[in-house]
């Protein structure tokens, strides 16, 4: 007999939770259709015998873009009642329709309440949908192939912490549907409607406008590009660990720069970044780090040594490239 998608992400979470001992669950909601759905799966979960004892708790964070934000609240909160269930809500004062800055907010005070309340387990709401419009804001901005495939099924962001994204296979409309059936109480979210934020006029105008007049099966083919750049960038990075393995220093903070610019553009790029990174825990962009290299292939020719950037120093000396900050 097929199973339902309820049973198959059911299914997801309890192989998750199995194979990482999970003793207790924070779930993000927004109100919408995704977090209502997970709620109906997780208290489903709740009701089998061996995870009765599963602790779940929901998080909410208000950004406070609409006028009926405190209504939402409200709805949001009477629904958790009814299941008798916890739930915390974070309101942010600074209010600001920047998606990014929203983003970060948002990621820094789940994560906080996970480390603070010992959560080993942040389950989002995202959906393939969400993933494809993802790709398409990277893509927009110039963003390299790590960022056009960042939104995994599972990533782990500390020690004992895990986030699980149990949605990404299902589409938008699939759960809408799913919701619709098992008569679950959505609300309406009326900032999806505001123009000012890209990812709305990319969800509204922009793929509708390609499904339209360009290719009907747009999200299929920017979900099998993604799918196509995560095992290429997978196998980048590997091969960038094993040349920085194998290209640093025994003792000192240095690489073997000569083995470095032999290899392809992308190899040095990101070798150079690892190192910056692995050293001085700091993330040079890929930009940045495009200049550096160019600049540093230049001045060997040149027969100089040194080479400025920012707020960093890069040299080379006998062969071996060393970084140093500015004081």
């Amino acid at each position: 007999m097929k199973k339902s998608n309820l049973e198959k992400i059911e299914n997801l979470v309890i192989n998750f939770i199995d194979k990482y001992n999970i003793k207790n669950i924070l779930l993000a909601i927004s109100g919408g259709q995704d977090s209502i759905y997970l709620i109906k799966i997780l208290e489903k979960l709740k009701k089998k015998s061996y995870y009765k004892h599963l602790q779940t708790s929901y998080i909410y964070v208000d950004h406070q873009w609409k006028n009926n934000s405190k209504k939402q609240i409200k709805h949001i909160i009477n629904y958790i009642i009814t299941i008798n269930a916890n739930i915390i809500i974070y309101q942010i004062n600074k209010i600001t329709l920047s998606e990014d800055k929203c983003r970060k907010y948002r990621y820094n005070i789940i994560l906080q309440h996970a480390i603070k309340y010992k959560f080993k387990l942040i389950i989002t709401g995202h959906n393939s949908t969400d993933k494809v419009e993802t790709c398409l804001q990277n893509l927009i901005k110039g963003s390299g192939i790590e960022s056009l495939s960042n939104l995994a099924m599972k990533s782990k962001v500390s020690q004992k912490i895990f986030i699980l994204r149990p949605l990404l296979k299902l589409n938008r409309t699939t759960i809408y549907w799913s919701c619709k059936k098992l008569y679950l109480p959505i609300w309406s979210d009326s900032t999806n409607y505001l123009y000012k934020i890209q990812r709305n006029r990319i969800r509204q105008e922009f793929i509708p406008y390609i499904q339209q007049y360009l290719h009907k099966n747009i999200e299929n083919n920017i979900k099998f590009l993604i799918s196509n750049y995560y095992y290429q960038n997978e196998y980048i990075k590997q091969n960038v660990i094993k040349l920085y393995l194998k290209s640093k220093h025994k003792k000192r903070t240095a690489i073997n720069y000569m083995k470095i610019n032999k290899q392809n553009f992308i190899l040095q790029i990101k070798t150079i970044q690892l190192f910056c990174f692995h050293n001085l825990q700091i993330y040079l962009e890929t930009q940045k780090i495009i200049k550096v290299v160019k600049k540093l292939n230049k001045e060997l020719i040149n027969s100089s040594r040194i080479v400025s950037h920012s707020n960093f120093n890069f040299f080379i000396h006998k062969h071996w490239l060393y970084i140093s900050i500015k004081t």
